[in-house]
Order: structure tokens, then C-alpha cells, then sequence
């Protein structure tokens, strides 16, 4: 059996704490759940954040990519400019 963690303490201030009421209320679960899941939640949009912007940076480093890139620019700004 694994015995779980710790139970972690903070101060959330009047708007972390209606925040938090918020999100438990729209969710139906206790606060202490809403916590666990706005907490996963958000380390999964960094993890999501920091692999899209290595993706655009090995892009940006990609020659062909910023030739095609280029190209389709210059030919958005003819689509553009011929109304």
C-alpha cells in the first residue's frame, strides 16, 4: 500500500479563495478537489506551452520551413492586394 502525501497548506487571499469556490461550485466537487484539478490542469498547459514553443523554435531553425513560410506570406499578400 502507498501512503499518500503530505497535506500541503496555503493562503489563497479573498480572490484565490472565491476563485477556488468557483471552479468547485461550476464543478460540483469539494474544494480540495478543485484544487488537485486546476493544479494538474495548468501543469498540463505548461507542459503543452513549452512543447509548442520548441516546436516553433526547431521551425524557426529549419531553412525550407522559413523559405515555405515566406513564400506562402508572399502569396497571401498578392491574394490580399488583388481585391
Amino acid at each position: 500500500m502507498t501512503s499518500s502525501p503530505p497535506p500541503l497548506s496555503l493562503r489563497l487571499g479573498a480572490n484565490g479563495l472565491r476563485a477556488l469556490d468557483e471552479i468547485a461550485k461550476r464543478r460540483g466537487v469539494t474544494r480540495a478537489e478543485a484544487a488537485r484539478q486546476a493544479i494538474s490542469e495548468t501543469a498540463e498547459r505548461e507542459r503543452r506551452r513549452a512543447g509548442l514553443a520548441a516546436e516553433a523554435a526547431a521551425l524557426a531553425r529549419n531553412p525550407a520551413y522559413v523559405r515555405d513560410a515566406r513564400e506562402v506570406t508572399r502569396l497571401m499578400e498578392q491574394l490580399r492586394g488583388s481585391r
